[in-house]
């Protein structure tokens, strides 16, 4: 089975490249967007809204769905609709045709996102040692390639459409190719019942998420969404209006939080393995408000984005590790607990950009850095819940304790 995990491997972290890809394109051209549509300032962010709510109706869909239909199947036919959604906000030319487009982007991403994550979580289970940040930082890459190319069809003044078609005709393909070998939750310990829906079932009814249990990792998720919606909606505002940097400069900053975002979590899970899933998450955290204090109290443009670097190297491991916590925690219901946790992803992106913009205009931009810095490093108080253990439910019964990947040298 080694071969079958590999592939599995290989082919999980082209989803998140690809992933990565359309939504960095996707937001990155909002003006454009905004332009091609005739959208006002006051009707943009209902825009704006509406794809992480969809996408988390799409999650919450996708926890009943998985229930019958293995993971695998439903990654393989949401990335097609997320990048054909995407290809449609190009080529639509009426309001309708741009809300039905990202309607259909959302609900494909809550279900994208949820099931990525689902067979991360699994395959890390299988690998017997840390793996996810691996798959994770496959979407930063994407995210610094989307971003890429959204600036080259900015500079060239190319149209939406023929901007999008090229990638949409590379990715489509090859992720349908790339499914193939997907491999779907524990069904890789047993050539036997590899796939099969009667042991889903099993691994599903080993137990029932308790919310309280997930409930710190929820709060987890929601402030690193927060810290990361902060970043890409003020970083170019905070850099340009309050730092007096260029408008040019002030695009660095998201540049250079992705690409440390890819180098944190490219050596992530070898910090993992070595230090535990615990002390990374703490370490995490501490530079994360770190550099949130550094950006607050910067006084020039330089200094900010040294700041913002440092959010790139502490919240990137923040968000795999809670994936693969809550995999932990519920052993025999890993599906249904990260479809839930996804949830809390697009919780905190939709708070953490109004947040920070109301609090800049009540009161000022560097104090509301201030709020972001803090609910991190609440995370502290939560870390424990990192530990590999047992999940004890509402009738008594425990878990069997299960070993701790963060610290396991076994694995392929």
């Amino acid at each position: 089975m080694t071969e079958v995990l590999r592939r599995g491997r290989a082919s999980l972290a082209f989803s998140f490249f690809a992933q990565g890809v359309a939504f960095a394109l996707l937001v990155t051209r909002i003006p454009a967007i905004q332009d091609r549509y005739g959208i006002s300032d006051g009707l943009l962010p209902v825009f704006l809204a509406a794809v992480p709510i969809l996408a988390g109706v799409g999650s919450v869909a996708t926890e009943r769905l998985v229930k019958r239909v293995r993971p695998s199947r439903v990654l393989r036919w949401s990335q097609p609709v997320v990048l054909l959604a995407l290809l449609g906000v190009g080529a639509g030319g009426s309001v309708w045709e741009l809300a039905l487009a990202l309607g259909a982007f959302g609900l494909a991403v809550g279900a994208l996102d949820a099931t990525m994550n689902m067979l991360g979580v699994s395959l890390q289970r299988s690998y017997g040692r840390s793996i996810m940040l691996g798959f994770h930082a496959a979407y930063s890459l994407g995210g610094i390639v989307g971003a890429s190319l959204a600036w080259a069809g900015a500079h060239w003044e190319l149209a939406l459409f023929v901007s999008y078609l090229p990638v949409v005709v590379v990715l489509l393909p090859a992720a349908l190719v790339g499914s193939r070998w997907y491999v779907d939750a524990d069904a890789s310990q047993s050539p036997a019942s590899e796939g099969t829906v009667e042991a889903k079932e099993a691994t599903t009814e080993a137990g029932p998420v308790v919310f309280r249990l997930l409930l710190p990792l929820c709060l987890v998720m929601t402030f690193a969404y927060i810290g990361d919606s902060t970043v890409s909606n003020w970083s170019a505002k905070y850099l340009q209006d309050v730092l007096g940097s260029s408008e040019q400069l002030a695009t660095v900053p998201y540049n250079v939080y992705m690409v440390t975002t890819l180098i944190g979590r490219s050596l992530g899970d070898l910090g993992v393995r070595r230090f535990g899933a615990v002390a990374v998450v703490r370490g995490g955290a501490m530079v994360a408000a770190l550099g949130f204090a550094v950006v607050a109290a910067a006084p020039g443009a330089w200094i900010g984005m040294l700041g913002f670097t440092l959010l790139g190297l502490g919240l990137c491991v923040i968000v795999p590790q809670t994936f693969a916590a809550a995999g932990r925690l519920f052993p025999g219901a890993s599906d249904t607990a990260v479809a839930r946790l996804n949830v809390f992803n697009y919780v905190g992106f939709l708070i953490g950009s109004p947040l920070v913009g109301a609090l800049g205009d009540a009161w000022n931009y560097r104090g509301a850095m201030l709020v972001p810095m803090t609910l991190v490093l609440v995370t502290l108080f939560y870390a424990r819940s990192f530990i590999a253990g047992p999940a004890r439910y509402g009738d008594g019964h425990e878990r069997p304790r299960t070993a701790d990947v963060g610290r396991s040298s076994n694995g392929l």
